[in-house]
């Protein structure tokens, strides 16, 4: 599963003389996982915005001379995956255009699914030849407005997208952070040194020692300027929707989202994936990293020595943003090891995140076995991905989602597992305390699509 973006902001209203392109930088860092083809940041200094951005990582991108030249005392920063292998630099954010001749950036994170009917919309003097976006259909929206303020310009364009958006855009003189009225995408707003931020998640935040205010709210606008914050509810509010996939795999373990931390959330997953499927084995490890909050709440409730069986190479990156499946395909050996010795004669639990279309599953158990594990028992800390995400996780199309064209034991048989259990949808949704089950977007497992 493929995230698409990461997005943070800053506003140093009080003059703090905080180097905010530093703490952009930073945070990017914490936001890294969310997307490794691309980075950005967008500084105003009050009278004129300055941009860089390049393909790759965000310590690929940015060095201490580029940082320095970014100077101001408002920022909004940005991470992307690209979805369908386009990695083109045109695509990467934050997007810049003006409206009523005053400059703005946008920059976000999220999937439209009328991109089509709203491109149709916009004027033939209006230029779209930069990306391919639905981030820069937002920005020509915006520009071809003629509200006499952006505000007004923004809440008339956001009425009419339809899908996922968290957005921060920056002018001269303000910082706005926004939601769609589902909330499917997260977004937070925190404070430093009475400066206001906002970031995809709070491991931003806890970086650069900013205070978590709360979370910006399903279909609200907040808006900061020199005299403070202000909010607004432009959207009607609908039936939440958060994308439960951010506590599967999605978000960092450190992170806090709707009063709930993510890594205690998956430890709570594995806990019920254990009273769920239980099994006779002799060690539990995670597929590392994302499985390893699961396979510590399997061993707990099931009394199974947890170990670590296998060495994630941590200098390659995650295969999945490699666009090409062969590529994928081909890193499985370079970035996971077996370790022999634990693994010789032992009956294995492997806990992992979730199966999309099989194939590092498939070669993780063969590798297991290869390595002396006499058995291997797959555990699945989310229900079977049956359908694709519209609303900014990059998944395959139905036909490339093995679940959804095959049986358990079909599955089981053909990745060579011993046995192979799902938590259910229901206890997925019994981990939280804090947030009830009918919040959540639980389409990529049951169909149930929100919008």
């Amino acid at each position: 599963m493929h995230e698409e973006c990461g997005i943070f902001g800053i506003y140093d209203r009080e003059n703090k003389n905080l180097n905010v392109a530093q703490l952009s930088y930073l945070s990017l860092y914490a936001l890294q996982h969310r997307g490794q083809e691309s980075a950005g940041i967008a500084v105003s200094d009050g009278k004129k915005i300055l941009i860089y951005k390049d393909l790759g990582l965000v310590s690929e991108v940015f060095d201490e001379e580029k940082l320095s030249i970014l100077q101001g005392n408002c920022a909004v920063g940005h991470v992307r995956y690209s979805a369908k292998g386009k990695d083109l630099w045109k695509s990467s954010q934050p997007l810049i255009n003006e409206h009523r001749r005053k400059t703005f950036v946008l920059a976000h994170n999220g999937s439209l699914m009328n991109s089509t009917e709203l491109k149709a919309k916009l004027t033939q003097e209006t230029n779209l030849s930069r990306s391919t976006t639905n981030t820069e259909i937002m920005c020509s929206l915006i520009a071809e407005r003629n509200e006499e303020d952006i505000e007004g310009a923004i809440k008339s364009v956001a009425a009419q997208l339809k899908g996922a958006f968290s957005l921060i855009i920056m002018t001269n003189e303000k910082l706005i952070g926004l939601r769609d009225h589902c909330g499917f995408r997260p977004l937070s707003l925190g404070k430093l040194k009475g400066s206001y931020l906002f970031a995809s998640e709070t491991s931003a935040f806890n970086l650069i020692g900013a205070e978590f205010i709360r979370e910006v709210e399903p279909g609200e606008m907040i808006v900061i300027d020199k005299n403070g914050l202000k909010s607004f509810r432009i959207l009607p509010a609908g039936k939440a929707a958060f994308c439960v996939f951010e506590f599967v795999y999605l978000a960092r373990p450190d992170s806090d989202i709707y009063g709930e931390n993510v890594a205690f959330s998956r430890q709570k997953m594995g806990w019920r994936l254990a009273q769920e499927h239980p099994v006779e084995a002799d060690l539990v490890i995670p597929v590392p990293d994302s499985g390893r909050y699961a396979a510590i709440g399997y061993a707990y409730q099931s009394g199974i020595p947890y170990g670590e069986g296998l060495l994630r190479n941590h200098y390659i990156g995650r295969t999945f943003i490699q666009p090409m499946q062969s590529i994928r395909e081909g890193l499985v050996k370079i970035k996971l090891s077996p370790i022999k010795k634990i693994l010789k004669g032992q009956r294995v639990v492997l806990v992992d995140d979730s199966i999309v279309r099989g194939t590092t599953s498939k070669k993780l158990i063969r590798l297991l076995k290869e390595a002396g594990a006499r058995e291997v028992h797959l555990r699945i800390s989310s229900p079977p991905v049956m359908w694709p995400c519209f609303y900014g996780i990059d998944t395959p199309s139905k036909k490339d989602l093995w679940a959804a064209n095959h049986s358990l034991e079909e599955t089981r048989k053909w990745l060579g597992a011993d046995s192979l259990g799902h938590i259910s949808i229901e206890g997925l949704c019994s981990v939280f305390d804090k947030i009830p089950a009918d919040n959540f977007c639980l389409a990529c497992f049951d169909g149930k699509y929100p919008i």
